[in-house]
């Protein structure tokens, strides 16, 4: 990065990394990577996924995905495969993922076959421990996460208006920290339906939580953080996406008349989504020149955030009731049951 940035007309004094979902989490692993220290300045991270995975439950993935292949679970051999086959097998794997429930446990209700690694080698630990112990160093950290983060997978999948009280009690046994977790999410939202505590626990163990835990983290660790949550719900098909993940990647980019954006964000865009969009993108570019976002920095003890909505305001933590049931957990790697 810092060898080539100056080639682009930046200063290899002041990165600026960013990434969303699967690289957000990547932007947090490397925080905690002695070899790439001092790379980058400032990081930039959307929605950052609790998935991580133990040796073990990767050897395990790995190997099953190989076997799809018909090729040995090396690195040599899966990087012969031609790219594309990989990717459908990987999909594939992906997709049936629940078949594997009673071995790979919480990693199977992800969707998600892979995810960083604590191997012990390259990634020693997850970042929430390593930043909040002094083992890893602090930067000028912008996080983000949007309200309704796992309204998308649902639509995706056909279930949304379809979840029971049975896939409640799953989801909260599975990834509601404990002890005591599943109890406190209903006890917190007492008319909540199956579908609206199902979806509450995915949003929070998934992204919103390691987000706002990073924040915290990296503050700890010496860094500077700025929250923010989108909280304007998109017009598409019919509304049903609310806030939903990946929302914030057509907005922050301005990309809101590609395909995907048309998609996620409606056709034609509202102008509630064109003034969120700038500012969004304000915030990314006074961040990337000078550190600070256009709000208030947000310390554990003066959680400030950025609301982003049809009238954005800076508030307290809108999710106080999943920080409270969170508080004390940080994001687990998955392993196997």
């Amino acid at each position: 990065m810092r060898r080539n940035i100056a080639s682009f007309g930046g200063d290899p004094g002041h990165v600026t990394v960013a990434g969303q979902s699967a690289a957000a989490g990547s932007i947090a692993a490397l925080l905690t990577m002695k070899p790439v220290r001092g790379l980058f300045r400032r990081a930039i991270t959307h929605s950052v996924p609790g998935n991580h995975c133990t040796r073990a439950l990767a050897e395990q993935v790995t190997a099953a995905l190989a076997d799809r292949l018909g090729t040995a679970p090396t690195a040599a051999a899966l990087s012969a495969v031609e790219p594309l086959r990989l990717a459908e097998e990987l999909s594939s794997l992906g997709a049936e993922l629940s078949d594997h429930h009673e071995s790979w446990g919480r990693l199977s209700r992800t969707g998600v076959a892979i995810c960083p690694v604590v191997d012990g080698d390259v990634l020693s630990e997850t970042p929430w421990p390593a930043l909040a112990s002094g083992r890893a160093s602090g930067v000028d950290l912008l996080v983000g996460h949007t309200r309704d983060e796992f309204r998308l997978f649902s639509v995706m999948s056909g279930r949304l208006g379809q979840f029971t009280e049975q896939d409640a009690r799953s989801a909260l046994a599975l990834f509601a920290p404990a002890p005591g977790g599943a109890d406190a999410y209903r006890a917190a939202h007492p008319r909540a339906t199956p579908e609206e505590l199902l979806e509450s626990v995915y949003s929070d163990a998934l992204f919103r939580m390691p987000s706002l835990r990073l924040a915290e983290a990296n503050t700890t660790a010496g860094g500077t953080s700025f929250l923010f949550e989108l909280r304007l719900a998109s017009p598409a098909l019919g509304g049903v996406l609310g806030a939903c993940h990946s929302l914030d990647v057509p907005l922050a980019f301005g990309t809101l008349d590609s395909p995907s954006g048309r998609g996620l964000v409606g056709d034609p865009p509202t102008p509630e989504v064109f003034a969120v969009s700038r500012e969004l993108q304000q915030a990314w570019v006074r961040f990337a020149t000078t550190g600070d976002p256009g709000w208030a920095a947000f310390r554990p003890d003066r959680p400030l955030t950025r609301v982003l909505d049809a009238e954005s305001k800076t508030l307290p933590y809108p999710e106080e009731l999943s920080r409270r049931i969170w508080e004390g957990h940080a994001p687990a790697p998955f392993d196997l049951t």
